[in-house]
């Protein structure tokens, strides 16, 4: 249960990031309702996977699977860029998730 949490709060990261991007620095309302509502509950839901897990595990999870999240947001949804580079960093953050469950 606690790494569904995570993995929820992760998404839910994804979420309130893209939002925020979306509400043009405040400006537009739903935008912003739907980032700060999204940020709360990932925050809670954080909060409650930290119960049962390591806390530097579930914030490293948390952080990575966000960050992955959002910058697949940024390249299928806004044209941001997929040089083999960026794709090869990504992936690096990918396995240090994987390994972070692992062990």
């Amino acid at each position: 249960m606690p790494w569904l949490l995570l993995i929820g709060a992760a998404l839910l990261e994804v979420v309130w990031a893209t939002a925020l991007e979306r509400s043009e620095g405040f400006t537009r309302r739903w935008p912003t309702v739907v980032g700060i509502t999204a940020a709360v509950v990932s925050f809670v839901m954080l909060t409650m996977a930290v119960r049962d897990l390591p806390l530097g595990t579930a914030y490293a999870v948390w952080v990575g699977l966000g960050a992955v999240g959002v910058v697949l947001v940024g390249i299928f949804a806004l044209g941001e860029s997929a040089s083999p580079l960026r794709l090869a960093c990504l992936a690096l953050i990918v396995a240090g998730v994987v390994g972070l469950k692992i062990i």
